[in-house]
């Protein structure tokens, strides 16, 4: 909670500061209509002037209209410097998320990154606005209430004191309970998320493989947890209103006791009687404020504890210098791995010894079994992730020199499992770049695009669903090649990208690529041998390691395990 306090709500400190004014002088002015009611009964009422007590009266009235403009002024502040404020944790919060590497996010998981984007900062704003409305009110409530009451008859305010002296060991303890309780209730919250992405993402297949009932009990399991962990934090809370009543129900019951014990003594005014039986009730609902009020900042504080746990998270992926005398490579080479290692966990090599170069405007097909490390070479050449021995290099360069965003300008890429967004066909195309008419134009024609997706009305404004459900699977791929082609990339990745095209387009697409992108790199993972038959170099990988490198015919003749793919694929 540190951070949300000194960097987030630096910027509001000064209006914080007015509406803690202005909730302050609203606040005595509530404190005061008591004491003022007791005067009027015990001094202004005898004395039977009417004059005097329509002016205390119009007092009292003048107190409440004040206490309630300053109270609503007050609340109305604090609504913006909440709003405020969470948004720009919010927006940093996504910008973060945005460049975190694929490690942390993955460490993270996505549904937990999804909550603590929208529960985990609700709950901060909740904390921020309620702290502003409660924080000054129910306080000085309390300690003016006690105040005022001890100067009423002290007596009767030691039975409040011992009340409240109880009440205040039941806050303390609940509170210490309480925090790490709502810490573990978003945990579960997060894996109930991640349930729920998994199983609307895959309904078709659940209901394909007739798996309703499995998944039903699985998210029931889920659900369970979650509610048996609010369970736990809500009894914790539960028992401090309970608790809070009867303490203070008993203490008003012996005030009203002693009380009339010391009405009939002559020790005291039935007007201060009835004040501080009023000043009870205050402090009544300020104890019950200030309960409510721990039970969302223990929410809060445990929420905030997850935002900040993202945006303190180091930049995995620093840019770096050249080291000097580094050779810069070779020149002409585009792209070149060089002794190129990776580990996603210690101990196990995912990619070992991995060394090509390409020269701007080549061709490299990867091929390999599943696992081989097809998409992990990919990630590295993104800089996705780092890798753990040798260098990548671009033109020369070393891509950890590079910016982030200067190096990812550079590519055209489609993945496996694609994103298309509930958009219009031109801005799945375009997503917010600055094309024009002629290159989106040319992505299309390249990717074998242009007859589906304009349709008999010639324009690409149709509205796409989400994922692109309305969309056959070689049409979505299709749409894909040719977002990543619109930037005219220097490097086009394409990750089985063609693999629900039919033979006959997919060739035209090949072509299409070289004639119209003589000068794009071009690095091309598929499963099919007939797609990447006449590439410049053709990438075999076998468990992390190159099988064999080099073009269609040296392969055949030099590497078995390329022979054997191509036979089960081709035939002898």
């Amino acid at each position: 909670m540190k951070r949300i306090v000194t960097q987030y709500l630096r910027p509001y400190y000064g209006r914080m500061l007015v509406g803690f004014a202005i909730k302050f002088s609203g606040t005595c002015l509530d404190l005061c209509l008591p004491w003022v009611l007791a005067r009027m009964i015990d001094v202004v009422i005898p004395q039977g002037e009417r004059r005097a007590i329509f002016a205390w009266g119009l007092v009292m009235l003048g107190l409440a209209a004040g206490a309630a403009i300053c109270n609503i002024t007050a609340n109305r502040m604090a609504a913006r410097v909440a709003a405020g404020s969470t948004q720009a944790v919010r927006a940093d919060l996504f910008s973060k998320v945005m460049y975190l590497s694929d490690s942390q996010s993955g460490e993270l998981g996505k549904p937990s990154l999804i909550s603590r984007l929208t529960t985990d900062t609700y709950n901060v704003y909740n904390v921020i606005g309620r702290v502003q409305r409660l924080g000054v009110r129910a306080p000085l409530l309390l300690i003016g209430g006690l105040c005022i009451t001890m100067t009423l008859d002290a007596h009767l305010a030691c039975i409040l004191l011992a009340a409240l002296a109880i009440l205040a060991v039941v806050v303390v303890t609940v509170s210490r309970r309480s925090v790490p309780m709502y810490g573990q209730l978003q945990k579960a919250l997060d894996r109930l998320v991640m349930s729920v992405r998994e199983n609307i993402a895959g309904i078709r297949v659940i209901k394909a493989l007739s798996k309703e009932d499995w998944e039903k009990e699985r998210f029931a399991g889920i659900n369970d947890q979650v509610v048996q962990r609010e369970k736990a934090a809500g009894l914790t809370m539960a028992v401090i209103n309970p608790v809070m009543n009867l303490v203070l129900n008993v203490g008003l019951v012996a005030v009203v006791v002693a009380g009339a014990y010391r009405v009939n003594a002559g020790d005291t005014e039935i007007g201060k009687i009835l004040a501080f039986l009023t000043y009870f009730t205050i402090i009544l609902n300020a104890l019950l404020s200030i309960s409510k009020m721990i039970a969302i900042i223990s929410r809060g504080i445990a929420s905030a504890d997850r935002i900040e746990a993202v945006l303190s998270m180091e930049d995995v992926l620093p840019v770096t210098e050249e080291a000097e005398g580094e050779p810069e490579g070779e020149p002409s080479w585009h792209i070149c791995f060089s002794h190129v290692d990776f580990s996603y966990t210690p101990g196990k090599k995912n990619l070992e010894d991995i060394s090509f170069c390409l020269k701007r405007g080549e061709t490299l097909g990867i091929v390999g079994a599943t696992g081989a490390g097809k998409s992990t070479l990919l990630k590295l050449l993104l800089r996705f992730y780092d890798a753990t021995g040798g260098t990548v290099r671009i033109s020369g360069r070393d891509i950890r020199s590079y910016g982030l965003t200067e190096l990812r300008e550079k590519f055209g890429v489609v993945f496996q499992n694609d994103v298309i967004f509930k958009d219009s066909i031109l801005e799945n195309i375009r997503l917010r770049r600055d094309l024009t008419p002629e290159a989106v134009d040319k992505a299309l024609k390249t990717a074998q695009a242009e007859e589906f997706v304009r349709g008999k009305s010639g324009e690409l404004e149709e509205a796409l669903n989400i994922r692109g459900a309305n969309l056959s699977g070689g049409q979505k791929q299709r749409l894909l090649i040719a977002r990543a082609l619109a930037g005219a990339p220097e490097i086009l990745i394409l990750d089985d990208s063609s693999s629900a095209l039919d033979y006959r387009t997919d060739a035209r697409l090949r072509a299409a690529l070289a004639r119209l992108y003589p000068g794009t790199t071009k690095v091309i993972v598929a499963q099919r041998v007939s797609s990447i038959l006449h590439a410049d170099r053709i990438l075999v990988l076998q468990n992390g390691r190159a099988a064999g490198l080099g073009n269609h015919e040296q392969l055949l003749a030099d590497c078995e395990v390329y022979r054997r793919i191509v036979r089960s694929q081709m035939g002898a």
